[in-house]
């Protein structure tokens, strides 16, 4: 069932009135790859009467007030993407398309939505309104004083901006269950792991991280901060943390403990419409739905931390995989479903092949503080194969009505090449049965001193090439018109024209081909590569590194390497400087570049920016 989203709805499920409204900024889509349908439906499952208020209209009470007020609590989210990463480009022009609203016409979501959303409660509520609870991705990764790229400036905690009660960080159902049961029962819910509140002292045994006042003023001391609240996102090891913002203080909780994979089962076998609500649905189709309505999530959390990427602070290091019978049970419902059409559009998580995956160490003792699974190497005591995934996939082809198994999700290459034991047939059995048309891999780039700053592995060019030869020798063997596609990415900090010119002589040469698309680094909260970005250094070794800031510049690095071809690029290797200092190339660079409407190119899928998810 929908959670209700009007009165009607309410009076038809016989209820007197709501436990718990939620607000997003996307339109309702119940899904369990959106956190509010995730969320709903396990408070409603622990007995919560809950509806929705999907995009409300800011200037006016017409949707604020279409479900009355709550019993126990307001929980509000900028939507699955950071309201600012959804409407604004790296380059900071505002997008056209949101995929998460009907129609696709990007005029729903506003800029900063958790704090436009919790006004708009306030506004048109008395003062003493039931608590406001933020929540997801937007509120997860700006809890803390963070830096905010649109503004070039640190702000404050979230919570702080937006004068709301309580913020819930992380994947959160544990948290939002025990915090409804607070409420509920007149407890003071100030002790829920996963929960931020403010206080105006600090408690005992909180460890006191740099005042907002010192980290907006004094780059080491937010650095510094920044170490600290990373190291702090395991449940095993995670103490709690305080910080002053004015005259009071953020008090985050340690995480709430993982959910262990009978309970992350439940959550996936809640049953979900895979659809958008009615109301919605009628203004226009919702574009997300073609890629996440037959698409199943695997598992959680990525142990690759990627220093761009956010996962390892909202989801976590640690993977927790569901089990088959779960995955199956899905499937088989999938199935059952009037629009499906025999095809699964994906099976995976941040990345596709770390179901199954982990490290014993790592579940009981919590994550190595100083060492990554896989960067630059994979650890020895790292359970990375492919048997599971294997196992997982070959059943699903069995599921009787399903007719094709897509792992879309990118793929970690350099875990496939590091398995010994089953990489090149996992390879070979996602080239003949799991691929449609193409499969993504995310190098980034090419270039040594720029993975480095990434976070990725040093060996990854030479890794990428052999990836590469093996894809297309099983392609070819098998007689099949397929072909890799690659993320890269632009004004990446430590990265210069020199080396995007670099990347471009090697995509010519060793990849064949240039990208259609390349991403433009944007610096979203919580992340290591936003730090280096905001800091201008290595945050590991304090040394500086180039960080282009300009959006001519950041524009200008893209379009190096998607700029047009010249007669004399041949895919041989070519001098990168002698490049650049090409008047025909720049020439070409600089027409294309008038003629290009949006920087950014097409708007980037959900997972891609999450990641920021």
């Amino acid at each position: 069932m929908f959670l209700p989203t009007t009165k009607e709805e309410i009076e038809g499920l016989g209820w007197k009135g709501l436990d718990i409204i939620l607000v997003t900024g996307d339109s309702y889509i119940d899904s369990p790859y959106v956190g509010v349908a995730v969320i709903g439906k396990i408070l409603l499952d622990s007995g919560y009467k809950v509806g929705v208020i999907g995009q409300p209209e800011t200037s006016s009470d017409v949707d604020i007030r279409r479900l009355g007020e709550p019993r126990l609590f307001w929980g509000v989210t900028g939507g699955c993407i950071d309201s600012m990463v959804a409407n604004r480009t790296a380059t900071g022009r505002r997008r056209n398309r949101d995929d998460y609203t009907p129609g696709g016409v990007n005029n729903r979501r506003p800029d900063r939505a958790a704090i436009a959303y919790t006004n708009l409660i306030k506004r048109y509520y008395k003062k003493d309104t039931r608590p406001i609870v933020l929540g997801g991705i937007e509120a997860s990764l700006r809890r803390t004083a963070h830096y905010d790229f649109w503004t070039d400036t640190i702000r404050r905690s979230i919570l702080f901006d937006t004068k709301a009660d309580y913020l819930l960080y992380g994947m959160a159902e544990r948290s939002a269950v025990e915090l409804a049961g607070c409420i509920k029962d007149g407890k003071d819910p100030r002790s829920v792991r996963g929960l931020c509140y403010i206080s105006k002292d600090i408690p005992d045994g909180c460890l006191e991280l740099p005042s907002f006042q010192e980290s907006a003023q004094d780059k080491d001391a937010f650095t510094r901060s920044f170490h600290t609240v990373y190291n702090n996102n395991d449940p095993a090891t995670a103490v709690a943390l305080a910080q002053r913002q004015d005259t009071r203080y953020l008090i985050q909780n340690p995480p709430a403990p993982y959910l262990s994979q009978k309970e992350l089962d439940r959550v996936y076998g809640l049953g979900y419409e895979r659809d958008a609500h009615p109301y919605h649905r009628k203004d226009g189709e919702v574009k997300v739905l073609e890629t996440i309505r037959f698409s199943i999530s695997s598992h959680r959390g990525c142990y690759g931390e990627c220093s761009f990427c956010a996962i390892a602070v909202h989801e976590g290091r640690r993977v927790r995989s569901r089990s088959k019978a779960s995955i199956l049970a899905e499937a088989k419902e999938m199935t059952r479903h009037p629009l499906f059409k025999g095809r699964i559009n994906d099976v995976g998580g941040p990345s596709a092949n770390m179901y199954g995956t982990g490290c014993e160490r790592m579940e009981k003792q919590g994550c190595c503080p100083k060492k990554s699974c896989i960067s630059p190497q994979v650890c020895p005591r790292l359970n990375f194969g492919h048997a599971e995934q294997l196992s997982l996939l070959k059943a699903l082809r069995g599921v009787d009505g399903v007719q094709k198994v897509v792992v879309a999700s990118g793929l970690r290459h350099d875990l496939v090449l590091a398995d010994k034991n089953e990489g090149e047939r996992y390879l070979k059995e996602l080239v003949l049965h799991h691929v449609s048309g193409q499969m993504k891999i995310a190098p980034e780039h090419s270039e040594a001193s720029v993975l480095r700053q990434m976070g990725k592995p040093n060996c990854d060019q030479n890794a990428l090439i052999k990836f590469k030869e093996l894809f297309y020798k099983f392609t070819k063997e098998a007689g099949l018109s397929q072909f890799l596609t690659y993320y890269l990415m632009a004004a990446h900090p430590g990265c210069g024209e020199d080396d995007m010119a670099r990347l471009r002589s090697f995509a010519l040469k060793e990849l064949g081909r240039l990208p259609e698309q390349v991403q433009v680094f944007t610096p979203t909260p919580s992340t290591y590569s936003t730090l280096s970005y905001w800091t201008g250094c290595d945050p590991f070794t304090g040394k500086p590194c180039f960080v282009e800031k300009s959006a001519r510049g950041r524009e200008a690095q893209k379009s190096i390497l998607t700029g047009p071809c010249i007669k004399k690029e041949k895919k041989e290797a070519f001098d990168p400087k002698r490049l650049l200092k090409n008047s025909k190339f720049v020439q070409a660079l600089k027409s294309s570049h008038c003629n290009n409407k949006d920087a950014m190119g097409t708007q980037p899928d959900a997972r891609r920016r999450g990641s920021d998810e």
